[in-house]
C-alpha cells in the first residue's frame, strides 16, 4: 500500500530536482539518496584542501567540464596562505583540464548563475556555504566541506538525505519601503535559526511572483541563516528570459506538482512587514529599524552575495547621488561580479559611489569572507548588508545588518536610519607534478574504530553555536589538523580555554543546531585534533553533519529528556553507544536511548572517512 501511494506521490520542487538527478522511481523525506551533480566548485580557501584530499587518495576527476574553482573569497590575494592556496589550484587546473574563475570575475555562486553552469532543477555543490543561492532559480545548491567536494569532483555523485519540504506563503502586498532584504530578515523574525532547520523552504505569493531575480537571490541567499536546506522560488516568465539572456542557454521548467505533499504551510501577511535589521551577533535576532534609529556608526558595509546585485548598486546611487558619506564613516562598496561591476561603471554609479566618498573594491564577497575590504575593528559599529553577523564574523567589531536602502541612508547621516538626513558627523608555466594519477596500490590498512566510546562529559546546553565560535574564519587558511586543535571553541564565549582543558576521549554534549553557519571542515577538525571521541546535539547544521560525518567524526542526536534521565552533569564519565543508541551515565549507571548511527553513517565511520 505504501509504495503505490509513493509511486503516486504528488512532489515539491526539491523532490523533484532529486529524483530526476538520481536512479531512484519515487523520493520520500528522510531517505538517503546518491545525487548527481550538475556543476562541481571549490573556492579558494577550501580548493587547496579538496586537491590535497584528491592527490592524497589517489583520486581522479570524474567530469572535467562539470568541475570548477572559483576564487571569491581572497580576491586580492592579500593574505600569504591564500594567496599560496589560490596559486596552488590554478597549477593543479592547468594540468587537469579544470576552468578556473580567478580573482577578477566575482562571487562563484552568481558567476553560476550568470554563466549558466546551473539551471532551474540543476544541482550544484560548492565549498561555499551560500550555494543554496541556486534556489532563487529554482535550482538545488548545498554547500559542502573539503572531503565532500572531493568525492564529488571523484564521483560526480554526492549521497543527501531529502529534505522534508515546508510551504511559505506571502499574502498582502509588499510595502513600498521593504525590500528583499527586509523580507529575509522578517522571516527570520518568524522562524529565527532552527524552526525549519534541515528543511527545504518553497516561498509563494502574488507579490512573490513579481520578486526580480536579483531580490530572490538576496532572499535565497539567507537560507542557511535561517537553518534551512535551501529556499526555492518557482521561476517565471521574466525568470528564464532573464537566465537564457545572460548564459545564451534555454533553461528547463521547474516547478511542485499541484497537491505537492508539505511538512507544514505557512500562511505570513506580507503587507504587516517592516523595515528590519538584524542585531550584532545573529542575524536572526531582528529588530525594526525605528527601534534602533541613531545608533552611531563608523562605517558601512555594501555587497556579499547577498546584497552586491545590479539593482542594489542602483539603489544605493539613486540615495547618494548628490550627497556625501557622513564625515568619520567609511562606506565600502563591493558589487558581487565583474560584470556587474562594469554595468555599473557604464551606468555612471561607480562615479557616484566615489563622489559620495566611498571605497569601491573589485568583485568579490569582500568582509564576509574576511579576504577583502569590509572587515571592521575592535569597537567599531557596522551597519552591513552582508547575509552574517556573527560575532568576529565580519571583524571584531558589532555588525547589524540591513538592507542596501537602509545602509546608504545610514551612512550619510552617520547613524542607522531608514530617511535621508543632510548630515555631517565627524563620525605559460613548469609542472609542478600535481596530474592525478591513482595509487598503485589503493588496498589501505585501517585500524579498528570503536563502536562504543567512553569519556568525560562537556555540557553546553547553548542553542545554535556556529562554525565561527567553533573555529573562527580567522584560521580557515589553515590546511594542517594538527595545527587546528588549539583553536577549537576559541571564539565561544566561556569556553575559550576549552582546547587546553580538553582531554582525550572528551564527549560533547550541547543543545539545538550545533554547527550552524560556514561549511569550514576545520569546525569539525579541530576536535579530531583534540581527540574528542564523540558529539552529542539535540540537532546539526546541515553542512556541519555532513562534515562530520564524512571525517568520521561520530556524532549522534538525542531527545532533550535523556538529560534528565541520567542526572548529567558537567565532567560526568559517560559511556556512548553508536550501534544500539544507548548512553550511560557511569556516576549512577543510569542510561537512556539516544539515536544510534545511521548505516551510511556506520560505513563511513568504519572506513575512517569519506575519502
Amino acid at each position: 500500500m505504501n509504495q503505490n501511494l509513493n509511486k503516486q506521490r504528488n512532489m515539491t520542487i526539491i523532490e523533484k530536482i532529486i529524483k530526476q538527478h538520481s536512479n531512484k522511481e519515487t523520493i520520500i523525506p528522510g531517505e538517503i539518496v546518491d545525487v548527481e551533480i550538475d556543476a562541481r566548485v571549490a573556492r579558494d580557501f577550501g580548493g587547496a584542501n579538496v586537491v590535497k584530499n584528491l592527490i592524497n587518495n589517489g583520486l581522479s576527476i570524474q567530469d572535467p567540464s562539470k568541475t570548477f574553482f572559483t576564487f571569491d573569497t581572497n580576491p586580492g590575494g592579500s593574505d600569504q596562505k591564500y594567496a599560496a592556496n589560490q596559486h596552488y589550484c590554478r597549477m593543479f587546473a592547468r594540468e587537469n583540464d579544470i576552468k578556473v574563475f580567478d580573482i577578477d570575475t566575482g562571487i562563484g555562486t552568481h558567476q553560476a548563475i550568470e554563466k549558466g553552469l546551473v539551471q532551474p532543477g540543476g544541482t550544484f555543490v560548492s565549498t561555499d556555504s551560500h550555494a543554496n543561492i541556486m534556489g532563487a532559480i529554482g535550482a538545488f545548491g548545498q554547500g559542502m566541506g573539503d572531503q565532500d567536494i572531493a568525492a564529488v569532483w571523484a564521483r560526480g555523485k554526492a549521497w543527501f538525505k531529502v529534505p522534508a519540504s515546508v510551504k511559505i506563503n506571502l499574502n498582502g502586498k509588499r510595502p513600498k519601503n521593504i525590500a528583499a532584504k527586509d523580507i529575509i530578515l522578517n522571516l527570520l523574525n518568524i522562524f529565527g535559526a532552527n524552526k525549519l532547520l534541515g528543511k527545504a523552504v518553497e516561498i509563494y505569493g502574488e507579490d512573490v511572483d513579481k520578486l526580480t531575480l536579483d531580490e530572490r537571490i538576496t532572499i535565497s541567499s539567507m537560507a542557511t541563516e535561517m537553518g534551512a536546506i535551501i529556499i526555492l522560488f518557482t521561476p517565471n516568465k521574466a525568470i528564464y528570459q532573464q537566465l537564457e539572456s545572460l548564459s545564451g542557454i534555454k533553461s528547463p521548467l521547474i516547478f511542485a506538482d499541484e497537491d505537492a505533499i508539505y511538512e507544514q504551510e505557512f500562511d505570513i501577511d506580507m503587507s504587516s512587514f517592516v523595515p528590519m535589521v538584524a542585531k550584532p551577533g545573529h542575524p536572526h535576532d531582528d529588530t525594526s529599524v525605528e527601534d534602533v534609529k541613531k545608533t552611531k556608526i563608523d562605517s558601512a558595509f555594501i555587497g556579499s552575495c547577498t546584497n552586491g546585485r545590479l539593482e542594489d548598486m542602483r539603489i544605493v546611487a539613486e540615495i547618494l547621488k548628490g550627497k556625501k558619506v557622513a564625515s568619520g564613516v567609511v562606506l565600502k562598496i563591493v558589487p558581487s561580479t565583474d560584470e556587474i561591476w562594469r554595468q555599473s561603471l557604464d551606468e555612471g554609479l561607480i562615479k557616484i559611489f566615489k563622489d559620495a566618498g566611498a571605497l569601491v573594491s573589485n568583485a568579490g564577497c569582500a568582509g564576509c569572507a574576511a579576504g577583502q575590504v569590509g572587515q571592521n575593528g575592535p569597537e567599531e559599529v557596522t551597519i552591513s548588508t552582508g547575509n552574517r553577523n556573527f560575532a568576529g564574523k565580519q571583524g571584531r567589531g558589532e555588525v547589524y545588518l540591513a538592507s542596501p536602502a537602509t545602509v546608504a541612508l545610514s551612512a550619510v547621516a552617520g547613524y542607522i536610519t531608514d530617511e535621508m538626513v543632510d548630515n555631517d558627523v565627524p563620525v605559460e608555466f613548469e609542472r609542478k607534478g600535481l596530474k592525478l594519477v591513482p595509487k598503485k596500490d589503493s588496498n589501505k590498512k585501517i585500524s579498528e574504530k570503536p563502536l562504543v566510546v567512553e569519556g568525560r562529559a562537556w555540557t553546553i546546553f547553548q542553542d545554535d553555536i556556529d562554525t565561527d565560535m567553533i573555529f573562527h574564519n580567522r584560521y580557515l587558511a589553515i590546511t594542517d589538523i594538527n595545527e587546528m586543535g588549539q583553536y577549537a571553541f576559541d571564539n565561544l564565549k566561556g569556553y575559550e580555554n576549552f582546547a587546553k582543558e580538553a582531554k582525550e576521549n572528551d564527549i560533547i554534549i550541547t543543545t539545538k543546531n550545533f554547527g550552524a553557519g560556514s561549511s569550514r571542515q576545520q569546525a569539525v577538525d579541530c576536535f579530531k585534533a583534540l581527540g574528542i571521541s564523540c558529539i552529542l546535539a539535540e540537532s546539526y547544521g546541515a553542512i556541519y553533519e555532513r562534515n562530520a560525518i564524512n571525517a568520521a567524526m561520530p556524532i549522534l542526536t538525542y531527545s532533550p529528556e535523556m538529560i534528565s534521565e541520567i542526572d548529567l552533569r558537567n565532567g560526568d564519565i559517560i559511556k556512548v553507544d553508536f550501534v544500539k543508541g544507548e548512553i550511560t551515565n557511569r556516576r549512577n549507571n543510569k542510561s537512556s536511548k539516544i539515536n544510534p548511527f545511521y548505516d551510511v553513517q556506520k560505513e563511513i565511520y568504519l572506513n575512517d572517512g569519506l575519502l
